[in-house]
């Protein structure tokens, strides 16, 4: 593996987790919002988790096209 496809793996690896950290922090707020009926936030699209459901396909494709169909450096 050559140096260049070295540091754009580990490029895409570190945006990567940290989407899914900022996701997983977006969730965090959300959820227990729309538990506990605080409704400290009052958006519609908040109450019907269609925010999270989107960003989290998003962010499943992004994993599944990280890991596993961009495994042709460990090939190498």
């Amino acid at each position: 593996m050559d140096y260049e496809t070295a540091c754009t793996r580990t490029r895409n690896i570190k945006k990567f987790y940290r989407s899914l950290f900022i996701f997983a922090l977006f969730a965090v707020l959300i959820i227990p919002d729309d538990i506990f009926g605080e409704k400290m936030i009052h958006f519609r699209w908040f109450d019907s988790y269609i925010f999270l459901v989107i960003w989290g396909f998003i962010i499943l494709t992004k994993a599944v096209k990280l890991f596993l169909f961009d495994s042709e450096w460990e090939k190498i």
